[in-house]
């Protein structure tokens, strides 16, 4: 092949590999170089040209003018020089024209090595340029082979690899089925680019909708975010800037026939088409559906949302596996803890009492700080005197007695209230001392009481005495014995409490006796007027 012929062949090449002319031409141009610098020494100095109007590339060789050579490769004799430049002086650099035919085979072998080597980059590098452009495209190719569960596809230029992690679980492809899949991400490596296709992630669903919803492609329609867990479950939320336009309605189609088309290529993937909102809390409650949703509370702070819902919809809102709140945590942005309303109540309470347990905080306090998001004492004890000076109901000396007590919960801490407790105290002590002393005079008139009650009891147990004569005599032992009781409460206020016990059985015994003579003189005087009452009268007629 004749040099000349240089210009046709690489526009040829140029043409069915894709790559620049001018990469070509530099391409030819370093490999002529290396074979060169083969044939006349590695020190030569050696330029190659491309000449655009002849076609040919030029190989010249550049030796100085000097007095004495000592390196023939790059010096030449004054001289030798004259003869190729009658105005070359001394330190001139001269070119000299190369014949390029007189190379030989270990050069242009070289010169082989190196075409192929670098027209290797260049069709790697103009493929890398060609898909870096087109990465996040929906792309479609031919399962070429399968290589340890991943899937070598050709593109046509080139050839993608699908991993195993990047699609979807439960699918199987055979070599020679067309694969629809998005481009990833394209590496620049040493042995070639390498394109990573997928059909796992969440922006192959999104593109999926592109195609087939052209109002997302028209703008009309925005998809705001999705979350997905492919071959299973996917969410994804949608808006409209035109009011007139329902976002869910333009992706579901008529008769679901939009979705339904990206089901069928995701392999029967549920997929829950929600209405954003600009509103975070009212987003969750969407995301969370169809779980209605009974209160959000929210830590700004912390990114996070605590759901609280019916018990009946506990499990709806939860999902398989906590599949429906992992997809709309991801897809709304932040951690949701989701709760029944029992519990929450309880956690509140238990969350209360532990805040009502330190000194100085009653019931509204605790309000107060639970409502600030001072949930425990290591909340507290993490935050500042200036934290909990904004918290209603708490000044400087309050807010130090809590920090106190919550950065050490062991030490007794006392508040200002607690000396007026300890007065309080010693006077209920005092008080019981004295109720004690009153009980006591209580136990003692309770023991005269039972004697009354004995000696009433044996009063009314005579059967022979007469109503008026027994009340009399009721009477009579009521006086006797109160003057009794009398006695003994003077007694016992200077003796011992069972000195005084002691006193008022022997005043009940006497008590006893004299109710005994009472009653014996009683039943005398009633048998005298019996017998009177049982003479006969004297019988007239006798």
């Amino acid at each position: 092949m004749q040099i000349s012929e240089i210009k046709r062949v690489v526009e040829q090449v140029s043409k069915d590999k894709g790559i620049d002319f001018n990469v070509l031409i530099k391409t030819l141009e370093e490999a002529l170089a290396s074979a060169a610098r083969k044939k006349l020494g590695k020190n030569a100095d050696i330029e190659v040209q491309y000449n655009e109007e002849s076609g040919e590339i030029e190989v010249f060789q550049f030796k100085e003018v000097v007095a004495d050579v000592v390196d023939p490769d790059v010096e030449i004799t004054f001289e030798e020089g004259r003869k190729l430049d009658n105005d070359c002086e001394f330190g001139d650099s001269l070119g000299l024209k190369v014949d390029t035919s007189t190379f030989g085979r270990i050069a242009a072998q070289s010169a082989k090595q190196v075409i192929i080597q670098k027209m290797k980059d260049a069709e790697r590098e103009a493929i890398y340029e060609s898909f870096i452009d087109r990465k996040g495209e929906i792309i479609n190719g031919i399962v070429q082979r399968v290589d340890r569960g991943d899937l070598i596809v050709n593109l046509g230029n080139t050839e993608a690899i699908l991993p195993v992690r990047e699609q979807i679980s439960r699918e199987a492809f055979r070599r020679g089925d067309r694969v629809r899949s998005l481009i990833k991400d394209v590496l620049l490596e040493s042995r070639g680019p390498q394109v990573i296709l997928t059909r796992a992630s969440s922006e192959f669903l999104i593109s999926l909708f592109k195609t087939e919803v052209p109002e997302i492609m028209e703008g009309v329609v925005k998809i705001n975010g999705a979350a997905r867990e492919s071959g299973v479950r996917a969410k994804i939320a949608v808006s409209s800037i035109d009011s007139d336009i329902d976002p869910v309605g333009a992706c579901v189609g008529m008769k679901g026939s939009r979705v339904q088309n990206v089901v069928q290529e995701l392999k029967g993937e549920k997929i829950d088409i929600i209405p954003w909102h600009p509103d975070d809390a009212r987003f969750v409650c969407n995301a969370l559906a169809p779980a209605e949703i009974a209160k959000v509370i929210m830590d700004e702070d912390r990114k996070s949302m605590e759901v609280i819902v019916p018990v009946d919809y506990l499990s709806v809102a939860i999902g398989k596996k906590g599949q429906n709140v992992r997809l709309a945590s991801i897809l709304t942005g932040w951690q949701l803890d989701v709760v029944s309303e029992e519990e929450h109540s309880r956690t509140l309470k238990d969350e209360l009492n532990t805040l009502m347990s330190i000194p100085g905080v009653g019931a509204a306090q605790a309000e107060s700080l639970h409502s600030n998001g001072f949930y425990t004492l290591d909340d507290i004890a993490d935050a500042s005197m200036d934290d909990l000076m904004e918290v209603d109901g708490f000044d400087e000396e309050r807010a130090t007695l809590v920090l106190e007590f919550a950065r050490n919960p062991k030490a007794q801490v006392k508040t200002p209230d607690d000396d007026v407790s300890d007065d309080d105290a010693s006077d209920d002590d005092m008080s019981d001392d004295d109720m004690s002393d009153d009980d006591m005079s209580d136990d003692d008139m309770s023991d005269d009481d039972v004697s009354d009650d004995d000696v009433s009891d044996d009063d009314v147990s005579d059967d022979d005495v007469s109503d008026e004569d027994e009340s009399a005599a009721d009477t009579e032992a009521v006086h006797d014995i109160t003057d009794e009781e009398v006695s003994v409460e003077s007694e016992s206020d200077t003796l011992d409490v069972h000195d005084a016990e002691g006193e008022i059985d022997s005043s009940d015994q006497e008590a006893d006796l004299e109710s005994g003579a009472l009653k014996t003189d009683m039943a005398d005087e009633e048998a005298d007027s019996s017998e009177q009452e049982s003479d006969p009268e004297p019988n007239p007629d006798a």
